[in-house]
């Protein structure tokens, strides 16, 4: 109805910490507090107090206002630096605002000269720019500059994900960011994904103007947090004209510019960015006809202008992006890469040699990506980021503590950030060789959904170590485990039959167990070939990822020492040579080693060690009718689609040579592996000998029984999609059915793993964030292999398993997608 004194107290987007009065003594406090307000009795008609702020109405009743003073204060935060420091307003409930970019972060001294820190052109003829934060006079010398080098149509795109507003400050407007009193040299990330950097900045500008009102419009800022001299400074807000937000610095001098576009990017600190993200910078693309492959060829290119805060890490990836985008508008020819100079480090990972395996044009998409990262490698050269780390990595012997983090933790975790924005670079211009001739017709989003095994591939990045040394064993940088201590003997075998889990699914010649000496593969062998069962021919399949070695007739695998029970997956096929140079060097070395065993640590003197393959050598001996082949599956995990492959292979090679062999699968302990492994064979045979009666499913009286039955919402939109896919659903109940039943002491089975898990995760929010990796991958893995089991019925006798699965992969992408959401709001 009337206008008010100052804003209303409204909840910021970012609550702050609230003192609220005591509600009792509200009319009391607010007539006290009227005393103390200027208002001459001659205007003033009635004053109105309430439990929100005292209403003042006019003699003439024209004019109505709020006086917001007192409840202002009592709903902002304050605190200090430290005690010597003074106590002051908190930004958003708990920050303080930094100046934003310090002198000795322009490396290229160029902030004088061009208007902003470490301002640059990349190598070569593309017109790509990149820089550090300018101030709004700053920005303005930059586009003059860019006018005078004859750039006549320039997309700015600021990369930046934190919130930055601009102080007046001397006929210019000095950029500043809020920060934490626990690290005020690290900028704020991860904010709420609901609001934008632009509506935090209007939120914190609404702050601030409040601040100002409060104390005398004025306003604490630090500049100097190193020494901390003469802080913290003082400026002065008389109303919101005093500060600008980022959008109104870069879109207001290029009003008068309409072939100048603005646009924000936010990419992460480290790390990859989110597919959404690549989906903006395509529509940028889409709403430039300049960057058309129809474009007029007489007009110049645009120029690119990227910028973050110094100008270097998340710079140089948009740099890279652009020169990927312009390497496809122009071709390779055009552009003289003889001059560029290539990083020397080659980056032997797995998943990048995977990945350029299977896309096409796979080392011209490598080739073209290296030349942009070299062309752009004057501040920062992700190559090099990525093997520097890893180097320091294997670097560190004995792991320790820094700040209460693990070393190995952070340089693994730093490997890995660097290591994922360079694939991410070959799989985005792997996006454009297919999708830039035809004008994008699908974001890149939806173009991984077509192409979902690169999700797969992303997902085992962390286990790319393409070679394990020997001497880590040798060096005490890893330990030797034994398979006691990793398998516990839930069946009770481990007695009778010397080995943990030794199971058979019911009425078939298909067995499981976990990983055997050379004493309990003697006793299994005379099992299966005595009389009774009389198996003639045996076909072993060890689905083991990991170095496994006997040594002194006991089993043991390598690991880290302070993560006992997380797997160390070589990810080779054949690792036979990596366990021969481990046997190898702990004989060689004559020394004692550390090993954990069931009971506690030990130091062990080995005289004895032997590979598996030399363990099935000498059983072939005994046994000509044993076969033995290494599949290597993931733990924790569904098995990639190649595995389905192979062991479909390698049973219709053994039953071709007879109808009656007997198959046996092993992994570590026994369960997860060997399981589905299990599930498949079982899959298999009932495919060859037809499948049994599926009985009427009985009425579940229990909680989330739907759950139970499996009938999960992706699940359920798999069976919808595939042809009698309700059959289908039903085999593969039954299968996983058959196959549990031999395990029911372990209370292993598919379908509880999902609903249990998700459980597990879901309970406790806080442990979820530290402990409960694993078993989150479980439950992505537990519902990827169930989804992977109906489409193997399907398909069982037609191509390959790799090649149909390419043909629903839109909905395991859709999967994917759901799984994120059940496990924030529910299955």
């Amino acid at each position: 109805m009337g206008t008010s004194a100052s804003a209303t107290s409204q909840a910021a987007p970012f609550a702050p910490t609230h003192q609220a009065d005591h509600q009792g003594n509200g009319m009391a406090e607010h007539r006290r507090f009227l005393q103390s307000v200027n208002i001459r009795n001659s205007k003033a008609k009635s004053i109105i107090t309430n439990k929100v702020a005292p209403v003042v109405i006019t003699k003439n009743c024209r004019e109505e206002f709020q006086i917001h003073d007192k409840i202002q204060s009592a709903n902002y935060s304050m605190g200090r630096i430290s005690d010597l420091l003074p106590e002051h307003y908190l930004v958003l409930g708990e920050f303080f605002m930094v100046q934003d970019v310090y002198n000795r972060a322009d490396v290229l001294n160029t902030t004088k000269s061009h208007g902003s820190p470490n301002f640059r052109k990349v190598k070569g003829n593309y017109p790509l720019f990149g820089m550090g934060q300018p101030s709004l006079s700053g920005f303005k010398q930059v586009l003059q500059r860019l006018q005078i080098d004859g750039c006549e149509e320039v997309i700015f795109i600021c990369l930046r994900e934190e919130p930055v507003v601009f102080f007046r400050s001397d006929g210019d407007f000095i950029p500043y960011t809020p920060r934490g009193r626990e690290n005020l040299h690290e900028n704020l990330h991860d904010l709420d994904r609901e609001l934008s950097a632009e509506q935090i900045e209007l939120s914190i500008r609404k702050e601030l103007c409040d601040f100002a009102k409060l104390s005398e419009n004025m306003f604490y800022v630090y500049n100097d947090i190193e020494h901390f001299k003469d802080e913290p400074q003082q400026v002065q807000i008389l109303s919101e004209e005093d500060i600008h937000v980022t959008e109104e610095v870069y879109k207001r001098p290029l009003f008068s510019q309409p072939l100048h576009r603005y646009y924000r990017l936010p990419l992460p600190m480290e790390g990859a960015p989110l597919e959404e993200t690549f989906d903006a910078f395509v529509n940028i693309l889409r709403e430039t006809p300049n960057l058309s492959l129809m474009r007029d060829s007489s007009r110049p290119l645009p120029a690119l202008l990227f910028s973050c805060q110094v100008g270097v890490g998340r710079t140089n990836l948009g740099l890279i992006l652009g020169a990927l985008v312009f390497h496809r508008l122009q071709g390779a020819s055009k552009n003289p890469r003889h001059e560029i100079q290539k990083s020397e480090h080659k980056l032997d990972f797995q998943v990048i040699q995977l990945l350029i395996s299977r896309l096409p044009k796979g080392q011209q998409v490598l080739d073209e990506v290296d030349d942009a990262v070299a062309m752009c490698s004057e501040m920062h050269n992700i190559k090099n980021a990525v093997y520097e780390n890893k180097l320091k990595l294997e670097g560190i012997g004995e792991d320790y503590q820094i700040q209460g983090s693990s070393t190995k933790g952070y340089f693994l975790q730093r490997t890995l950030q660097s290591l994922e924005r360079y694939v991410y670079l070959l799989i985005f211009n792997a996006y454009l060789h297919d999708q830039y001739p035809q004008a994008f017709p699908q974001n890149f989003s939806q173009w991984l959904c077509m192409n979902a095994w690169i999700y797969r591939l992303l997902a085992s990045m962390d286990s790319s170590e393409l070679s394990a040394p020997a001497s880590l064993i040798t060096d005490g940088i890893r330990v030797l485990v034994s398979s006691e201590f990793l398998a516990t003997d839930l069946l009770s075998t481990a007695k009778e039959m010397k080995v943990a889990n030794f199971r058979r699914v019911s009425k078939m010649a298909l067995y499981g167990m976990a990983q055997p000496n050379s004493e309990a593969l003697a006793v299994v062998m005379s099992y299966l070939t005595d009389q009774r069962r009389g198996h003639s021919t045996i076909l072993w399949l060890n689905l083991q990822e990991e170095l496994v070695l006997e040594a002194n007739g006991q089993m043991f695998t390598p690991r880290e020492p302070g993560c006992l029970e997380q797997p160390i997956p070589v990810c080779v096929q054949h690792p036979q040579q990596l366990q021969l140079a481990l046997k190898q060097d702990v004989l060689r070395c004559e020394k004692w080693l550390e090993v954990i065993t069931e009971q506690d640590k030990q130091m062990r003197m080995f005289k004895t060690c032997h590979t598996i393959e030399e363990l099935f050598v000498h059983q072939k001996s005994i046994h000509p009718g044993l076969s033995y082949q290494r599949i290597p599956m993931s733990d924790c995990c569904a098995p990639k689609e190649e595995v389905f492959d192979h062991l479909l292979e390698a049973m219709k090679s053994s039953l071709a040579e007879n109808p009656k062999c007997a198959f046996i699968f092993n992994c570590h302990n026994g369960k997860d592996r060997t399981t589905a492994a299990m599930v498949i064979a079982t899959l298999t045979l009932w495919h060859i000998n037809g499948f049994p009666e599926c009985e009427e499913d009985e009425i579940v009286s229990v909680p989330d029984a739907k759950y139970t039955k499996g009938e999960f919402e992706v699940v359920m939109q798999v069976v919808r999609v595939l042809p009698d896919g309700h059959r289908v659903k039903r085999e593969v109940d039954v299968a996983l059915d058959v196959v549990s039943e031999t395990m029911t002491p372990m209370h292993y089975h598919l379908r509880e793993i999902i609903i249990s898990t998700y459980r597990q995760v879901n309970c406790d929010r806080a442990f979820q964030k530290t402990a409960l990796k694993r078993p989150a991958n479980s439950l992505l893995g537990s519902k990827t292999l169930y989804f992977y089991l109906l489409k193997y019925v399907l398909r069982y006798w037609c191509n390959s398993f790799r090649s149909q699965i390419y043909i629903i992969s839109y909905i395991y992408c859709y999967y994917e997608t759901v799984v994120i959401k059940a496990q924030k709001s529910g299955i």
